[in-house]
């Protein structure tokens, strides 16, 4: 995620779209839609003149039937790009209400569970991340022994195991007598959060835009852009190639914005920073939990893809 300050860097802030791949999509197809009404506008000039200049107000129209889709992409696009931020803030305060409820709880002397369970609450963090990418890598995870890696990969949904490891940890406390059941039932709610909040980010993952929808507004756009220069060349001559090219620009420039984040949890730099807020959220618990500092391994934070 691109991290800025508002209001203080006007052209700087302008000056990073050369850096991100979506405006580099967007220039690209505005440099071929220029390409395609310069040889328009050649042909209109030079060979044989034509022109839709009496249905150009059929052509605003258009516009503001075409303005009003965007607007609905984009919303419904950020909705869910908010919604993946809103769990993932969920998931810091139930991991650190989870850490703070079993270190307080637990008996003193408890250090090897308290250890567990915030290895298995960062490692969840962790799984999460990649659950949501390209899949869990194990041997990303931490503190596990040789044994642990294996059995890890013969999972299919590695979030959901060590969400089970972690209450498995917790009742086998209440069995010995570690902590009461009251301490098991509060504990279970904020464990149920977890799952909670891991089915809702796969829904937005697994739940894109309706391929019908986004495959319309994309033939609206392109044929939008190919018959624009017919309504504009008598009165614009070759001025009609930038004016064309500005009306591109803005329409898919709002399309493809709206699909970069409409699936907010990859490596984009637009999309959410996932793997940081895991970091956070792992340093805070072992933190919570006084795990001595030489058990810390430090995980390395991904880079963003498709940002020059």
């Amino acid at each position: 995620m691109i991290i800025y300050t508002p209001n203080q860097h006007w052209f700087k802030d302008i000056g990073h779209l050369a850096r991100s791949w979506t405006m580099i999509k967007v220039m690209r197809a505005v440099l071929m839609i220029g390409a395609y009404t310069l040889v328009v506008t050649l042909v209109h000039n030079y060979i044989y003149e034509w022109s839709l200049r009496e249905v150009s107000g059929l052509f605003s129209l258009l516009g503001i039937v075409l303005s009003i889709l965007l607007v609905f992409r984009t919303n419904s696009a950020y909705d869910r790009w908010w919604e993946g931020r809103k769990q993932w803030g969920a998931l810091v305060n139930n991991c650190r209400n989870l850490a703070i409820y079993c270190d307080v709880h637990l008996p003193q002397n408890d250090k090897m569970t308290k250890m567990i369970i915030a290895r298995d609450i960062g490692n969840f963090c962790l799984a999460f991340v990649e659950h949501l990418r390209s899949g869990t890598v194990v041997e990303e995870l931490k503190g596990l022994s040789d044994e642990e890696i294996a059995l890890y990969k013969s999972k299919s949904h590695v979030p959901n195991h060590i969400s089970k490891q972690i209450y498995q940890t917790i009742h086998d406390a209440y069995k010995d007598g570690r902590i009461t059941g009251e301490d098991l039932r509060n504990s279970h709610l904020m464990h149920k959060a977890l799952l909670d909040i891991l089915g809702a980010c796969e829904r937005i993952k697994k739940t894109p835009i309706p391929f019908s929808y986004n495959v319309y507004l994309k033939v609206f756009i392109t044929a939008y852009g190919l018959l624009l220069p017919f309504a504009m060349l008598t009165t614009l001559g070759f001025w009609t190639i930038p004016a064309v090219m500005f009306v591109f620009f803005a329409f898919i420039g709002v399309e493809m914005m709206g699909e970069e984040i409409e699936d907010p949890f990859g490596l984009d730099c637009n999309d959410l920073p996932t793997g940081l807020i895991a970091n956070t959220i792992r340093e805070n618990v072992l933190h919570l939990m006084d795990v001595p500092h030489e058990h810390w391994e430090k995980v390395p934070e991904k880079p963003y893809e498709k940002v020059f």
